[in-house]
């Protein structure tokens, strides 16, 4: 088993003009957890005493947050309240030849940029998949 550190991560998301841009370097945290939705199945007389279920409908969301960065800002302020779904790549172990890529397509659904006087300013943006990711390799 070959575990990887989350150091060399990389996201990349399409700007205003359907470029996709590598925002790796301004960030420091990626998540993308994806849920299942279930249905009970549970009918009168199951043997046992347990609930059954089936699998319906999979969804995702992505979280990233990192330092502010004006360039940075222009790619993601860009695509606040745009319609228009948005490419995106993230490869949780990098980008070489052979690793694992998760791509799709997701809409934008919140952009923070937050300063305090003691620390850096950072910023953060959350994102809604729509239709099914594909996991592949770069």
């Amino acid at each position: 088993m070959a575990f990887v550190h989350g150091k060399s991560a990389v996201f990349k998301l399409d700007d205003s003009t359907g470029t996709l841009r590598d925002l790796s370097t301004y960030l420091n945290d990626i998540s993308m957890p994806r849920d299942i939705e279930t249905a009970e199945t549970t009918t009168f007389g199951v043997a046992g005493s347990a609930k059954t279920y089936i699998t319906g409908l999979t969804d995702s969301t992505i979280s990233i947050s990192g330092l502010f960065d004006a360039t940075a800002d222009g790619y993601l302020a860009g695509v606040v309240g745009q319609s228009a779904t948005l490419s995106f790549e993230y490869g949780p172990a990098g980008s070489t030849g052979g690793l694992v890529k998760y791509s799709g397509e997701c809409i934008m659904t919140s952009y923070e940029v937050s300063a305090s006087v003691g620390d850096s300013v950072q910023a953060s943006a959350d994102f809604q998949v729509t239709a099914a990711i594909t996991r592949g390799t770069w």
